[in-house]
């Protein structure tokens, strides 16, 4: 494939888990009254094991979890900002506190992370649910950046049990990982670029943003880290503890609130007691919603998350 072929994850993950419920009879797929290209065939070929349970998260959950406790495979799908928020009093009860107790397997499909339904205004923004679904026990947190991780984890899904939840962009993105790339799921990050002093750590959107930045610098002979974490919860903390130690300054990159238990706490938490742990720097947007109007380029101009801000961010702890 092209490897700047735009691609939903969406339809790549719903594709995936069709094919899935062509050997599997133990799947189900529900839905919050939301659609795409792909689910239509999925709907139509599966009638007896789609459900869509209309405009209600929250019975989304309660539906989802009485299907796992009979030994179902459930995925559930929503907008991101509604199935996060709406329901998560039954994820916390039905879903963290269960998963506890019993092995439930129910995929939560969050559609619209970060500013992807950027003209939808800030009801529709999801810039919380990094942190809202991190705190939750027995729940892991999946933030790929691309339609490719997208579809890697198609499988993970069916094999790892327990509740996940995905977080989706809403928009077609650009491939950033080729079939040479040698990934482990299981470790939950990748280094896409090794670098020197300082490292870019990004998930989901903000990665497509950090390679670019890490591309423009390097014309300058700057030679920039990038690692991108799809697992915010169950990843490698050794691993990516030993891999970040080898910079000065480690700037987390999110499409969330900063310092409210977002990528960059993730990130403080894994050097909370080492003394030569690198500096952090967040960049994210600060504690106020988002009002304003416009792409989502735009938006991230005014919160200084632009390709041009965070070059300056760089440039100015390369000078220290």
């Amino acid at each position: 494939m092209n490897n700047c072929e735009m691609m939903t994850m969406r339809d790549i993950f719903i594709e995936g888990i069709t094919r899935l419920m062509e050997k599997d009879d133990k799947i189900f797929f529900l839905s919050a009254d939301f659609g795409s290209p792909k689910l239509d065939n999925l709907r139509s070929r599966f009638k007896n094991r789609f459900i869509n349970v209309g405009i209600a998260e929250q019975n989304l959950i309660n539906l989802a979890t009485g299907l796992a406790l009979e030994g179902f495979t459930v995925y559930a799908y929503a907008i991101a900002a509604f199935l996060t928020m709406r329901a998560y009093e039954q994820i916390r009860i039905n879903l963290s506190l269960l998963a506890q107790l019993k092995n439930i397997n129910v995929n939560l499909i969050g559609v619209g992370a970060g500013l992807s339904y950027d003209m939808s205004g800030p009801s529709h923004h999801c810039l919380e649910d990094i942190s809202i679904m991190r705190t939750l026990p027995n729940i892991e947190v999946i933030s790929p950046s691309d339609w490719v991780l997208a579809k890697k984890f198609v499988d993970y899904s069916l094999k790892y049990k327990g509740p996940k939840y995905l977080r989706f962009d809403g928009k077609p993105v650009r491939r950033l990982y080729n079939d040479k790339d040698k990934i482990r799921l299981e470790e939950g990050f990748f280094e896409l670029r090794k670098g020197d002093d300082i490292c870019l750590l990004s998930t989901g959107f903000m990665t497509h943003t950090a390679k670019r930045v890490a591309e423009k610098l390097s014309l300058e002979k700057k030679n920039i880290g990038l690692v991108d974490i799809f697992l915010l919860k169950g990843f490698n903390r050794v691993l990516l503890a030993s891999l970040l130690k080898r910079y000065k300054f480690v700037i987390t990159l999110e499409e969330g609130f900063i310092g409210k238990g977002g990528l960059d706490c993730l990130a403080s938490g894994l050097f909370s007691k080492d003394a030569s742990a690198p500096k952090i720097k967040s960049l994210g947007f600060l504690d106020a919603h988002v009002f304003n109007i416009g792409s989502r380029e735009y938006l991230h101009s005014l919160n200084k998350l632009d390709e041009n801000s965070i070059i300056k961010t760089v440039k100015s702890l390369l000078r220290k």
